[in-house]
């Protein structure tokens, strides 16, 4: 299982940057930094195969793909300002951290107003 590899890298990662933390705190960030890339770029593969699966469900729900966009759209804002937003936690700025979660909650909205406007108007034509 790739997770137990994943984990396994995580418990040596955080023990290395434990120690390096009291001397050196700007070398244990950019150790956590340099771990939530291996580990993105590790389950980027994987997402090839997600995507597909998702349009091929689209195609076969006959849906427009725009919305299939969208929603991948929302997830990657999401898993990025999640990303950023732990990264400032680690380098102990909480507030830069809420900032870019705002940020996020903001586009993630401003991206789904297309979809909502859609269902109203599906709600409004069935309303007698």
């Amino acid at each position: 299982m790739e997770i137990m590899n994943i984990v396994g890298f995580a418990l040596v990662v955080a023990v290395f940057a434990v120690l390096l933390r009291d001397g050196r705190p700007e070398m244990a960030l950019l150790l956590a930094l340099g771990f939530g890339v291996i580990v993105f770029i590790l389950v980027l593969g994987k997402m090839g195969s997600i995507i597909d699966l998702f349009r091929d469900l689209t195609r076969r729900a006959q849906v427009d793909e725009l919305y299939l966009i969208t929603l991948l759209k929302i997830v990657g804002i999401a898993y990025i300002a999640e990303f950023g937003a732990q990264i400032c936690r680690d380098a102990g700025e909480g507030s830069i951290a809420g900032k870019i979660e705002m940020a996020g909650k903001i586009l993630i909205l401003l991206l789904a107003l297309p979809i909502f406007t859609a269902v109203m108007e599906v709600v409004v034509r069935l309303l007698p």
